[in-house]
């Protein structure tokens, strides 16, 4: 019974450790590396699980395909596409991302439903992560970070080549350019290069952002992976009960998209992440089993894939090109902390069995009305400079906004703005 919980809890601390590290790596090194060396692995190591001759062996390899796999492959993938469109295409690019997320959890539950031979079973999902190997080749490394690392010359020819695939006459001034990214490198009072993992806690503005966000990712997390847990105590077959639980995420992408860009991240992700913490409590107090039991688990699951959806795009536009990465991968770490503890606090059932929704719920409803503490970000440009990450949305919370009380939210440095508007705006083409 309790070897099924353990080996979850296991690829969650995975997870959690690559977050912890590869988030700061991607930060210094690149995206693109840490993205294709993380998808040789996840295929090795997704493959080689399916062949470990024993239990605690087996631990190991998940422990490992847990670092690489969603922390390595998935979040530097993440902010390589946030950061290589416009803004205008910001929501649009972060809810196909998470859509395709959907999707592979339809296919587990299908495959699992046709695959009998569990060993056959583990290759298959392993063999999904062929998808990314062609990265390697194809995915150009983000031109914001090169910007950012004063890799401008780089910068700008990822541009020109995208302006020219996209058949845009344009032609940027390449010498022009260059020559205000280097400036920018030289006027900068930090080096972009020695910004760290705790530079996210050193300034209270960006402290305070950054512990919000984790609380949010953390609290996602846990609601997100406890219902979706909590699947396999609902009547049906568990396969099918995946796919239908992969499906309700889809129209919750379609409401992101769609009203995102009208609502607001702050308001949309702090309403749904307080119907969704709502909708566990409520579910504690229904017999189990009961359709509508059923109803307020998939009504909260709806809410919560919703909000997770929105604090990625949340943290990317929240956190400086210098830290996005490692805010992400710190964020990222602790939804993996509360993966972790989600099948353990499934286990709590048998002293109580509300325990675990009231759990989930009520650290749902905390983190939605914190999250009324942070900055709106929509339409706002993207900060660079880790003066940029502390001085944006300084003072703006939801309260400010309605006592009418908004302040000037733009990004401080407005020389690394005008330095960089000419090659960015090309983004939007």
């Amino acid at each position: 019974m309790w070897k099924g919980p353990v080996a979850q809890s296991c690829y969650m601390f995975g997870v959690f450790t690559g977050a912890l590290y590869l988030g700061g790596l991607a930060d210094k090194v690149g995206r693109k590396p840490v993205l294709c060396w993380s998808a040789v692995l996840q295929l090795v190591f997704g493959i080689g699980q399916a062949f470990t001759p024993e239990y605690w062996s087996f631990l190991v390899v998940t422990y490992v395909y847990g670092i690489f796999g969603s922390a390595g492959a998935m979040i530097p993938g993440f902010v390589l596409i946030m950061e290589i469109v416009g803004g205008s295409k910001r929501t649009s690019c972060g809810v196909a991302f998470h859509c395709f997320f959907a999707i592979g959890m339809i296919l587990v539950g299908i495959w699992g439903a046709i695959i009998d031979d569990k060993t056959l079973l583990q290759v298959v999902y392993g063999l999904h992560s062929l998808i990314l190997i062609p990265h390697i080749w194809i995915m150009d490394e983000s031109p914001r970070w090169l910007w950012a690392h004063g890799r401008s010359k780089e910068a700008v020819d990822i541009v020109q080549k995208a302006l020219k695939f996209n058949n845009s006459t344009e032609i940027l001034d390449r010498a022009d350019l260059v020559s205000k990214g280097k400036n920018k490198v030289i006027k900068e009072s930090s080096s972009p290069s020695s910004a760290g993992t705790s530079d996210l806690f050193k300034t209270p503005n960006l402290r305070m952002k950054t512990i919000i966000i984790c609380l949010s990712w953390f609290a996602n997390s846990l609601v997100y992976y406890g219902l979706t847990l909590s699947s396999g105590k609902i009547a049906g077959n568990p396969y099918v009960i995946i796919v239908i639980f992969g499906m309700v995420d889809i129209p919750s992408y379609a409401v992101v998209f769609y009203f995102l860009d009208i609502w607001g991240r702050r308001s949309f992700m702090s309403t749904a992440m307080l119907v969704g913490g709502t909708a566990c409590v409520v579910a504690a107090f229904i017999p189990k089993g009961a359709s509508l039991s059923t109803a307020v688990v998939v009504f909260g699951k709806l809410f919560i894939a919703a909000s997770f959806a929105i604090v990625f795009n949340y943290s990317a536009e929240l956190f400086p090109t210098v830290l996005r990465n490692s805010g992400i991968g710190v964020g990222s770490m602790f939804a993996r902390l509360s993966g972790a503890l989600t099948p353990l606090i499934t286990l709590l059932e048998s002293f109580n069995p509300k325990i675990p929704s009231v759990t989930f719920g009520l650290v749902a409803l905390v983190s939605g009305f914190l999250c009324l503490f942070l900055p709106e970000t929509m339409n706002q440009p993207l900060p660079q400079s880790l003066a940029d990450g502390e001085s944006f949305g300084k003072g703006d919370t939801c309260f400010s906004s309605c006592l009418g009380k908004r302040t000037n939210k733009s990004i401080a440095s407005k020389e690394n703005d005008d330095a960089a508007h000419s090659i960015m705006i090309a983004e939007e083409r």
